[in-house]
């Protein structure tokens, strides 16, 4: 038996434009929801795309106690025209 099993990966990636709004969405998560661990942000380069420019950002927060509303999450990351993936 895998030693996952039963364990919740509960977890949320917002999707943004660009750096900016990925760091502001990181800095307004603690005020707006409370989030303490600091989220991963990462940048998604595109596929076949050179140009750093050419890249998404993603935050990614740990939800294990399923306490972040997605439907929250999703109306707070258009704000800076983003959307939240489902894991």
């Amino acid at each position: 038996m895998p030693d996952n099993v039963g364990v919740s990966e509960a977890r949320h990636v917002l999707v943004l434009p660009d750096r900016d709004a990925a760091e502001a969405v990181v800095e307004a998560l603690g005020e707006r929801f409370g989030v303490g661990e600091e989220p991963l942000l990462v940048r998604d380069a595109l596929a076949g795309e050179d140009d750093a420019e050419d890249a998404q950002w993603l935050v990614v927060l740990w939800d294990e106690d399923e306490r972040l509303d997605p439907v929250a999450l999703d109306e707070f990351v258009a704000e800076w025209e983003g959307w939240r993936e489902e894991p």
